[in-house]
């Protein structure tokens, strides 16, 4: 089907974008060529897709942070027993490192603490955990360096539901692999 060459109304109202635009030549005027075009309302889908998936991680953060102060075991525990397999990038005596199983990035590898010692959240440090803080720091080096990102990667540690902690065993995303952007979140 030719296309006009003014968009429709409908293109304008809902914000969707122009998605190819191919000359046909015309059979009946030989030496006349029409522009057939496809609409797609990509930008807008998007945005509901943005929408629900920062819903979801919200709501999933509050829950986890109603549970954090039980002491009971989390996902990370049970991974650090190997009661959960997990793929290990990285592990030494104090902290293991391992692939998120939810990627945001082409390497996205969360680094752990092995013993928890109330270090749920960065904000619940104390002086005494200033060696294990380094030494995940340090071991986040060592993953980007593994995964050959060490000159691109991005390190977060997301505290609290407002921040959509998920799970409250203090660690770190080492993210990689692809431009990052600013400001993040």
């Amino acid at each position: 089907m030719a296309a006009v060459l003014t968009p429709p109304l409908s293109i304008i109202r809902y914000s969707l974008r122009l998605r190819s635009c191919t000359p046909v030549r015309n059979i009946t005027r030989p030496r006349t060529f029409v522009l057939q075009a496809t609409f797609l309302p990509l930008r807008r889908q998007r945005f509901v897709r943005h929408i629900c998936a920062s819903v979801d991680e919200e709501a999933s953060a509050k829950v986890a942070a109603t549970s954090a102060e039980s002491g009971g075991p989390t996902i990370f525990d049970k991974i650090i027993l190997k009661k959960i397999p997990s793929s290990i990038v990285y592990e030494d005596e104090t902290v293991l490192a391992f692939r998120d199983v939810s990627p945001q990035a082409p390497v996205h590898v969360l680094v752990i603490p092995k013993i928890k010692d109330g270090l749920t959240q960065l904000g619940k440090a104390e002086p005494r955990h200033s060696e294990i803080l380094g030494h995940l720091l340090f071991a986040a080096k060592v993953v980007a360096e593994k995964e050959g990102v060490v000159d691109n990667f991005r390190v977060v540690i997301n505290n609290g539901p407002g921040a959509c902690q998920s799970v409250y065993h203090l660690h770190l995303h080492v993210l990689g692999g692809r431009q990052m952007k600013w400001p993040p979140g």
